[in-house]
């Protein structure tokens, strides 16, 4: 799967999410997932100190640089594609981080619903009827 044909939840082109951190399982900036994914590194997140906390708490620990993985570690503001059920386990917690739709890969839907992405999206169309896909 290339970059330029992978979908958003919006059903568009997927979007970059972000190249400073470099994210993505395939560290492009895409949260374009593919069958080596198991994961699901599909929801681009704007992270927050809440999000980043709670994920330590589970186990998840996203703040703490890991260059061995080429991971620089969190901070809040930074654009991360975080795997699909860690972000509804967030949403469950009541720490979920914004979404950005139009670089959230079409391959969240399978594990988050649409309604509840567009709930925390920062990044919503003046038409919101172009979110029903």
């Amino acid at each position: 799967m290339t970059s330029s044909k992978a979908r958003n939840v919006l059903g568009t082109e997927l979007e970059p999410c972000s190249t400073n951190p470099l994210t993505g399982f395939y560290r492009d900036g895409s949260c374009r997932s593919g069958p080596d994914d198991l994961g699901s590194h599909t929801v681009c997140v704007v992270a927050s100190a809440e999000f980043l906390a709670h994920q330590k708490q589970v186990g998840n620990d996203l703040s703490t640089p890991r260059p061995e993985f080429r991971f620089p570690g969190l901070q809040p503001g930074d654009r991360w594609c975080t795997v699909a059920s860690r972000w509804l386990q967030a949403h469950e917690a009541g720490v979920a981080p914004p979404v950005v739709l139009a670089s959230t890969s079409e391959r969240a839907l399978e594990v988050v619903p649409l309604d509840l992405l567009r709930a925390y999206a920062v990044d919503v169309p003046p038409d919101v009827s172009s979110l029903v896909p």
